[in-house]
């Protein structure tokens, strides 16, 4: 896979087509064995939660549900725009790189 925690992608289709985010962690499906992806922002659904003690409020929060990994796009720090990516061997260890600009992502 060549996307990371922290990676900031680009949703490619569905509905949320165009929203970009920050890549916060990596589900596996356990039946289906498919890797998706949680990124801050994109895919919220609402939420009724009760009040968990003085100090957790209940109210309506927006929590972000997974996205499947193939309909994310990585951006690349360096250029901005959506690359797809290589990898390469530098300073004896594998690194990613840009295909657009040729720029090391790691």
């Amino acid at each position: 896979m060549n996307l990371r925690k922290n990676d900031m992608v680009e949703v490619i289709t569905g509905e949320e087509r165009g929203r970009r985010g920050k890549i916060l962690r990596f589900v596996r499906a356990k039946k289906t064995k498919k890797t998706r992806a949680i990124v801050d922002g994109v895919n919220l659904a609402k939420k009724h939660q009760r009040t968990r003690g003085a100090d957790k409020p209940g109210g309506i929060i927006d929590l972000p549900n997974p996205v499947d990994v193939s309909n994310l796009a990585l951006l690349c720090p360096k250029c901005g725009k959506k690359s797809r990516i290589r990898r390469e061997a530098h300073d004896n260890r594998r690194v990613r790189v840009c295909r657009t600009c040729d720029e090391i992502i790691d």
